[in-house]
């Protein structure tokens, strides 16, 4: 396995910040996964939080935690939910505050799909206190270079076995390893969605680049490589700048 392989290297490049002992000051370090559709953010968030041991926080898990929770916070989201309207940052960015706030977050946590606009960036860093500091790493990647990586992913139409037909094709054209049932593209890897979704990316999510790069919290990674070498790059980076 990918992450279990790699924790002996990255464990030499963990940040002295997060070996700190508890009791000491120390500042909480965000980190902001940023970059486009495809381009490998939730597999890196998940081997930092493996690694550096701090908490991965997904916004919407917790807005459905929430709701299923029937917390007050929950309820409030729930009833623009049942309108058919979007649920208010300031009501995500409640939840979001609430979660951080508990112990596990204080040495850091990592923040993957989050914030997606300026409006968000802006509201989020308005609530942050004086003890915290923001890393923003942006994965890069050209838009060619995505279509082509998630418009050759398919899966098994019977038992969802993933598969990609240029890294890890069946050894069948088009059929399961496992159950010999037929391989389909999900309509998210097609062509045409993904080049949607790199639309509304470059429209609603880029302008975060230049935002945390004018605050100098950002640290730009090249993702058109394997992902053990970006991995590396990511601790490199991090072992610099803290």
């Amino acid at each position: 396995m990918f992450i279990s392989s790699f924790l002996a290297f990255a464990t030499m490049l963990i940040p002295p910040f997060l070996t700190a002992s508890k009791d000491s000051k120390q500042m909480t370090r965000v980190l902001i996964m940023l970059g486009p559709p495809g381009a490998g953010k939730g597999t890196q968030a998940a081997i930092l939080k493996e690694t550096l041991n701090i908490p991965h926080i997904s916004t919407g898990d917790l807005l459905r935690a929430n709701i299923k929770e029937e917390t007050d916070l929950g309820e409030k989201a729930q009833v623009f939910m049942n309108k058919g309207e979007l649920v208010p940052d300031r009501l995500i960015l409640d939840m979001l505050f609430d979660r951080v706030s508990k112990e596990d977050c204080q040495v850091g946590y990592i923040l993957d799909g989050f914030p997606r606009t300026l409006p968000q960036a802006y509201a989020f860093q308005k609530r942050l206190d004086e003890t915290s500091k923001v890393i923003a790493i942006h994965l890069d990647l050209p838009d060619e270079e995505i279509v082509r990586r998630l418009s050759n992913r398919v899966v098994c139409s019977s038992c969802s076995a993933p598969y990609h037909l240029i890294h890890f094709p069946p050894k069948k054209e088009m059929i399961c390893d496992t159950c010999s049932s037929h391989l389909i593209q999900r309509n998210d890897d097609k062509e045409e969605v993904i080049r949607s979704r790199l639309e509304v990316y470059h429209k609603q999510t880029k302008p975060l680049i230049s935002y945390y790069s004018k605050e100098k919290s950002l640290q730009k990674v090249d993702c058109d490589k394997p992902k053990d070498k970006i991995t590396k790059d990511i601790f490199s980076i991090l072992r610099k700048v803290y």
